[in-house]
C-alpha cells in the first residue's frame, strides 16, 4: 500500500508547525538533543526532525512516545478538551420531550 501525501491548507501546516516548534523548544530547555530523544522514544532522528518542522506524515503515537520522553505525555489529553463548538451543537440538538397529560382519579 502506498503512502498519499497529506494535503493542508496553509493555515493547519502553521498549526502543525507550531506543535514541532513547542515540541523542539521543549526538548531544548531540557538540554536533550536529537540523538538523545530519538533513541529515547525509539524513533529515528529523521522522524524527530519531521516531527520538529510539523510535518503531517509522523503518527500521533510517535508524538506521544516523544512527549513521553519529554515528560509531558498527560499534555496528549488537552486535545480537544474543551470541544465548545461540539457543546452548542449537542445542546441544539436536545428536543425536549413532552410530558403527557396527568390521569386524574375521580
Amino acid at each position: 500500500m502506498s503512502r498519499s501525501s497529506i494535503i493542508l491548507l496553509p493555515k493547519n501546516k502553521k498549526l502543525l508547525q507550531a506543535v514541532g516548534e513547542n515540541i523542539k523548544l521543549a526538548r531544548l530547555r531540557r538540554k536533550l538533543t536529537m540523538d538523545q530523544v530519538s533513541e529515547r522514544a525509539g524513533i529515528s532522528r529523521p522522524t524527530l526532525s519531521s516531527l520538529e518542522k510539523g510535518s503531517p506524515s509522523v503518527s500521533l503515537g510517535i508524538i506521544l512516545q516523544v512527549l513521553l520522553v519529554l515528560g509531558l505525555e498527560k499534555d496528549i489529553l488537552i486535545l480537544a478538551d474543551d470541544d465548545i463548538l461540539g457543546r452548542k451543537i449537542q445542546d441544539a440538538d436536545l428536543t425536549v420531550k413532552e410530558r403527557g397529560p396527568k390521569n386524574t382519579k375521580k
